[in-house]
């Protein structure tokens, strides 16, 4: 299998299954086809139909592959574990129902981490109990995945939650065998905690079975971190931008690739806010024809 491009709904602004403002599902899985791409994730469960019928007949209308799902619920906060665990279970049944493997970890935006994303030096920490607390649920829930669906779960460093920074996805990586835990790398979310996805990855190219092709623009990202900017309102002043517009080195993302012998999908995940009047199709065109130009077939 060669190496293969998808997209996701959060390109269209689909953060939460439940926001009014979300496209219908319908339209993003025609949108993603005409844009050029051949497969595309589950995006939060619950958006698209639980039903595997439904679904399927419509993955198949627009020659479409489910590519995997996200359980981007919050990891870090004891209290929502039953949350956790609707969202992974939920996803666990939808991703094997479509054959689907790659199983995505991501501990959602938290409160006392938002204000600070980007700047890992103000970032407030856990205790070590609160860390193996948290680690251990994560580890829960990718033993799940694996064991009990048969899926590949993958640690997703996101900002703004508790996964952030390079040092503690390093951490959590050298606590958590790779046998239990493999890694989705995010290029976007590696740039925005200040570190450089390239020498991330080849460090790691051993540990990584699925990509997300993400950007950010520099000169939005250096203004949100000179004026201490929360993430919530870094993306609403449009710090993910179309693929060549951004700082993240696509060519050296694909030629380390190439080199590691990597096969399978990379998707690109452009998150948009709906309130800034966004041309999803459009930016999902212009990063289908950016990565074709780049080499990506």
């Amino acid at each position: 299998m060669a190496i293969r491009i998808g997209n996701a709904p959060c390109s269209w602004g689909v953060e939460f299954a439940a926001d009014p403002r979300n496209p219908s599902w319908r339209s993003v899985l025609s949108d993603c086809a005409e844009a050029g791409y051949t497969g595309i994730e589950l995006g939060p469960v619950g958006f698209m139909p639980e039903d595997p019928a439904l679904l399927a007949e419509a993955l198949d209308e627009n020659g479409l592959e489910l590519i995997g799902g996200v359980v981007f619920r919050p990891f870090h906060d004891p209290d929502k574990w039953d949350d956790v665990l609707d969202g992974a279970v939920r996803t666990c049944k939808a991703l094997k129902a479509h054959g689907a493997r790659h199983f995505v970890l991501i501990d959602s935006i938290a409160e006392r981490r938002a204000p600070t994303a980007g700047r890992a030096g103000e970032a407030a920490q856990m205790d070590d109990a609160e860390w193996a607390a948290y680690r251990d649920r994560i580890v829960t829930i990718a033993r799940m995945g694996a064991e009990e669906y048969g899926l590949i779960p993958e640690l997703h460093p996101h900002a703004g939650g508790f996964m952030d920074f390079e040092p503690e996805v390093e951490r959590l990586l050298s606590e958590v065998s790779p046998d239990t835990l493999k890694l989705c790398i995010d290029t976007g979310h590696c740039s925005y905690a200040g570190f450089d996805p390239v020498a991330f990855m080849r460090r790691h190219m051993d540990r990584i079975t699925y990509v997300h092709f993400k950007s950010t623009d520099p000169h939005v990202k250096a203004r949100a971190i000179a004026n201490r900017t929360g993430f919530y309102d870094a993306c609403g002043q449009g710090i993910f931008c179309n693929l060549a517009d951004g700082e993240v080195d696509f060519p050296a993302v694909r030629q380390l690739l190439l080199d590691s012998g990597y096969q399978g999908w990379c998707t690109v995940e452009q998150d948009c806010d709906p309130t800034l009047d966004p041309d999803p199709l459009g930016d999902a065109r212009k990063n289908r024809d950016y990565l074709e130009s780049i080499g990506f077939n």
